[in-house]
C-alpha cells in the first residue's frame, strides 16, 4: 500500500481542517484530491509529510507511520508545494544539484527519472530559478522532488497559475512517473484534472464526500442535465433560481447546467416560463454530468 489514511483529524483552534478522514491510496496509483481552497488538502499533505502532527488518527506511507517512522519517510517521499519553494537566487542547476546532495545522491545516479522533464528546461540550467516562466519553475521543482528517486509524490496543486498547455504537459509527465511504479497523491482545485486519476476523493469543509474512480461519480449523479442558453446569462441565471421547479441552476461556460425537481420534466414548459421572463433565443438540451455537477451536488 503506498498511502493509508485512517480517521485523521486537524484543528486550528476552534476551526476543524480535517474531519475523520479515511482512505488508501494503491501503490503506483495516482490519486485525486480534488476541492476548493479552504477544503483542507493542504493540511493533510502536511501530515503525510511529516510537517504537522494531526490530533486524532493515523497514516502510514510507504510503509512507515507519519509520527513514529518520519525520518524515514522524508528520506521516501517527494513533495512539491503548492507555492513555489525552491532558491530564487540559486540557478536551474544549482538548485537540482542542492537536493540531490541533501538526499545524499546525485543527478547523475537519478538522471533516468528526470531525463524527460531536465531536457526542456536544461538550456535554461545557468538561470536563476526567479527569473524562469511558471511552467519551468513547475518543472525544475517536479525535478527536484524527483532526483533522490522517491517512492511516493506529494503534488500539492502543482498547476495553480500554470497556463492550459504547462498543464497538459505537466500530467503528460505524471502519466509517465507512474509507469515507473511511483505512487502519486496529486492535489487540485480544478475538476476537469480530476479525470486525469486513477481514483479520486472530493472534500470539501475537512470532509471527504466520495471517493471512486472519476468514472463512477459521475455515473452516480442521481439527476438529468440540461444545457440550457439564451440571450443573457445574467437574467438567465436569475430566472432559473427563481423558477419553482428547479433543482440546481450552476454556469457553465457558455451554458447554465440546469436539473429540475419533476420527473416528468417538460423543457417546452421550461423555455415558455423563460422566454415570458424577457428572454429570448432560449435553448434546452441534454447533456451528461461532468465531476464539477458531482461535487456541487454533493456539496448542496
Amino acid at each position: 500500500m503506498g498511502i493509508s489514511v485512517t480517521h485523521i483529524s486537524k484543528s486550528y483552534k476552534n476551526v476543524k481542517a480535517l474531519q475523520d478522514i479515511s482512505f488508501e491510496v494503491k501503490s503506483g496509483e495516482i490519486f485525486g484530491l480534488i476541492g476548493p481552497d479552504g477544503a483542507g488538502k493542504t493540511t493533510l499533505f502536511r501530515i503525510l509529510t511529516t510537517l504537522l502532527i494531526a490530533n486524532e488518527g493515523s497514516a502510514t506511507v510507504a510503509g512507515f507511520d507519519v509520527v513514529e517512522d518520519y525520518k524515514k519517510i522524508r528520506n521516501s517521499v517527494g513533495y512539491m508545494p503548492g507555492k513555489f519553494s525552491l532558491y530564487q537566487d540559486l540557478t536551474v542547476e544549482e538548485n537540482l544539484n542542492f537536493f540531490a546532495t541533501i538526499f545524499g545522491t546525485t543527478i547523475e545516479e537519478n538522471y533516468d527519472l528526470i531525463k524527460e522533464i531536465y531536457v526542456q528546461i536544461e538550456p535554461f540550467k545557468n538561470r536563476r530559478a526567479g527569473k524562469l516562466s511558471g511552467g519551468m519553475k513547475q518543472k525544475l521543482a517536479l525535478c527536484c522532488a524527483l532526483i533522490h528517486k522517491p517512492k511516493v509524490l506529494f503534488l500539492d496543486e502543482p498547476t495553480t497559475g500554470v497556463d492550459p498547455v504547462s498543464r497538459k504537459e505537466f500530467w503528460d509527465m505524471l502519466k509517465r512517473l507512474q509507469q515507473k511504479n511511483i505512487t502519486i497523491l496529486v492535489s487540485t482545485p480544478y475538476m476537469d484534472e480530476a479525470a486525469l486519476c486513477d481514483r479520486i476523493a472530493l472534500i470539501q469543509h475537512g470532509k471527504i464526500m466520495e471517493i471512486d474512480t472519476p468514472e463512477a461519480i459521475v455515473k452516480h449523479y442521481p439527476k438529468q442535465i440540461y444545457n440550457v442558453r439564451a440571450n443573457n446569462m445574467y437574467q438567465l441565471i436569475t430566472s432559473l433560481n427563481s423558477y419553482e421547479h428547479k433543482h440546481s441552476v450552476y454556469p457553465f461556460g457558455e451554458f447554465v447546467h440546469y436539473t429540475d425537481t419533476r420527473a416528468d420534466f417538460n423543457p417546452n414548459v421550461l423555455a415558455q416560463y423563460l422566454e415570458s421572463n424577457n428572454l429570448s433565443k432560449v435553448e434546452i438540451a441534454k447533456t451528461v454530468a461532468t465531476i464539477e455537477d458531482t461535487f456541487m451536488e454533493l456539496a448542496k
